[in-house]
C-alpha cells in the first residue's frame, strides 16, 4: 500500500510539474509594425452617417418587399455625399445593392472586395420608449450616435466610402483593383443582393484575392482577466438552418386530456433537443485563438489555456464551439378548452465547422424519436463556410492595419456564430475575412439587433481611419 501511495504521489507531482512547465513556457509571439498617424476625420463625416441612418432601409422578411423609396433615396444620397467616388469609380446597381469598381493599375494582381450592407433589421414598436434616441434619427447624445445601422451595418458602408473618398482626394491610384459591394438584404440571407453581385462578378470572369466584410470586432472587457483589447478577425462562420417540427394528433376535449396530448408531446420533443445538445469540439483556428489569447491572461486562466488537454472543455464551452440549438417560434391551439390536432415549433441551428445541416436533421429525428412529428426545413440550408487562410497576405494586411492604429491590441483569428454575406462569394474568392474595428463591450453588446443600438463617435472615426489605412496598405501588397 505504501509503495502504491508513493507511486501515486510521484505521479501527482509529475502531473503538477508538467502543468506548471506548460504554463510558464506558454508565451505569445510578438509582432512589430511601424506606427502611423491616423488621418483626421472631419465632423462632416458624422453628419453623413446621421443622414444615412435616417433612411429606413429595412429587411423585414423573405416575403416582404423592400421599400424602394428608402433604398433608392439612400443610393442617391451616397452619390451626392461622395462625389469623387461616384464619378471616378464605376458604379452598378444590382436590384437595390451597389457595386463599385476602383480600377487598379496592375492587372496581374487579383482584386480585393470590401463589403458591407445597406439594410437593417426592424425595430419592435413596443421598445421605442426604451431607446435613448429614436432608432432612425442618427441623433448624437453624450458622445454616442444612435440608430439602426450604427453597429450593423451602415457604419462600415459609410466608413468605407469616407476612406475611399479621402484616398481619391489624396490622388491615390490603387495597384490592384478594389471592389466595393453593399448588399441590400443581408439581414434575411443576402440571396437577392450579395448573391446577385457575386453572380455578376463571376460572369465577368472576376476572381478575388479575398473579401473583407463585417463580422469581426474589437472586444473590450469581454474575457475576464484580459486587459488588452482583443481584435477578432473571423476567418470562418457557422452554417445556418431552421427546421420546423410539426406534430399531428386526433386532438380532443381539454377535460379529458391524454398523457401524450399534442402540445405536451411537442414540448417533450423540444426538451429532448435542448437536453441533448451537439458536443463541443475544437478545430485548428480555435486552437490558434487559444494559443494567442492564453499567454495574456492571469496565471490561473493561463494555466487552463496552456493545458487544454485537461481544461479544454470549459474553454470550448466559453467559445461556443458547437452546433447550437434554439427554439424560436411556436404555434398551436385555437381555444382554451380544445386540445389541438396540430402544433409546431421552429428550431434554429448554427452549424459548427466540420458538421452539416444533414447531420442536424438526422440528429433531430433520432433525438425526438416520435413518428407523429414531421420535420422540414423552413430556411436556406447554409453549410458552414470554409476556413480562410490566417497566414495569407490578406489576413496579414488586416492584422498590420489593426496594430498600426491600435498598438496594444491582441489580434487573433476566430469563428463567428452569425452569418454574413461572404458566403455568396465562396465561388470567386478563396479567402473571406470578417472584421472592422467596432468596439464591443458590455454596454453596447445588446445593441446588435436590439434596443439602443449605438456607437461612440470616437469609435466611428477609428473605423474610418482603419479603412483608409487598409487601402494604403493594400497598395503596398
Amino acid at each position: 500500500m505504501k509503495k502504491f501511495l508513493k507511486f501515486l504521489g510521484i505521479g501527482v507531482l509529475a502531473l503538477v510539474l508538467f502543468i506548471l512547465i506548460k504554463t510558464f513556457t506558454f508565451t505569445s509571439e510578438s509582432i512589430e509594425v511601424a506606427q502611423v498617424t491616423p488621418i483626421e476625420v472631419p465632423d462632416e463625416a458624422l453628419t453623413r452617417l446621421q443622414k444615412a441612418i435616417q433612411f429606413k432601409t429595412i429587411s423585414h422578411s423573405y416575403t416582404t418587399p423592400h421599400d424602394s423609396v428608402a433604398f433608392t433615396g439612400l443610393h442617391n444620397f451616397l452619390a451626392f455625399a461622395f462625389p469623387l467616388t461616384d464619378s471616378l469609380l464605376e458604379r452598378k446597381v444590382i436590384q437595390y445593392s451597389l457595386l463599385y469598381k476602383w480600377a487598379g493599375t496592375d492587372n496581374s494582381l487579383k482584386p480585393v472586395l470590401l463589403m458591407s450592407h445597406l439594410d437593417v433589421v426592424p425595430v419592435d414598436e413596443g421598445t421605442l420608449k426604451d431607446w435613448e434616441a429614436p432608432p432612425f434619427s442618427g441623433e448624437i447624445k453624450n458622445g454616442n450616435i444612435y440608430g439602426r445601422g450604427t453597429m450593423d451595418d451602415k457604419v462600415s458602408v459609410l466608413a468605407i466610402l469616407e476612406a475611399v473618398e479621402a484616398s481619391l482626394q489624396s490622388g491615390l491610384k490603387p495597384k490592384r483593383t478594389i471592389y466595393l459591394a453593399f448588399g441590400h438584404d443581408e439581414e434575411i440571407g443576402g440571396d437577392q443582393g450579395a448573391a446577385s453581385v457575386a453572380k455578376y462578378l463571376q460572369e465577368q470572369g472576376v476572381t478575388l484575392e479575398c473579401v473583407i466584410d463585417e463580422g469581426g470586432y474589437v472586444a473590450e472587457g469581454m474575457i475576464p482577466g484580459l486587459d488588452n483589447p482583443l481584435a477578432v478577425i473571423n476567418v470562418a462562420e457557422k452554417g445556418y438552418v431552421s427546421f420546423e417540427l410539426t406534430i399531428t394528433t386526433k386532438g380532443g376535449h381539454a377535460s379529458t386530456p391524454t398523457p401524450d396530448n399534442t402540445i405536451g408531446s411537442l414540448a417533450t420533443a423540444i426538451t429532448k433537443l435542448e437536453s441533448n445538445q451537439f458536443p463541443y469540439k475544437t478545430i485548428p483556428v480555435i486552437d490558434r485563438q487559444v494559443d494567442i489569447i492564453g499567454p495574456h491572461l492571469p496565471f490561473v486562466q493561463r494555466m487552463a489555456f496552456a493545458n487544454t488537454w485537461l481544461f479544454g472543455s470549459k474553454i470550448k464551452e466559453a467559445l461556443n464551439t458547437h452546433t447550437t440549438t434554439a427554439p424560436t417560434i411556436i404555434k398551436g391551439g385555437v381555444k382554451d378548452n380544445v386540445i389541438p390536432t396540430s402544433a409546431s415549433v421552429v428550431v434554429n441551428f448554427r452549424v459548427m465547422t466540420g458538421e452539416t445541416t444533414e447531420e442536424v436533421l438526422r440528429h433531430i429525428i433520432k433525438t425526438i424519436n416520435d413518428e407523429r412529428i414531421t420535420v422540414k426545413s423552413v430556411s436556406n440550408r447554409n453549410e458552414p463556410s470554409p476556413v480562410s487562410d490566417y497566414e495569407s497576405g490578406g489576413y496579414k494586411i488586416i492584422e498590420k492595419t489593426i496594430l498600426q492604429l491600435l498598438p496594444n491590441t491582441i489580434v487573433t483569428p476566430g469563428l463567428v456564430s452569425g452569418g454574413t454575406d461572404t458566403k455568396h462569394y465562396q465561388s470567386i474568392s478563396e479567402n473571406a475575412y470578417r472584421f472592422f474595428p467596432i468596439r464591443v463591450n458590455a454596454t453596447n453588446l445588446t445593441g446588435f439587433h436590439g434596443i439602443n443600438e449605438h456607437l461612440a463617435v470616437s469609435n466611428y472615426k477609428e473605423i474610418v481611419q482603419f479603412y483608409y489605412q487598409l487601402i494604403q496598405n493594400l497598395n503596398e501588397w
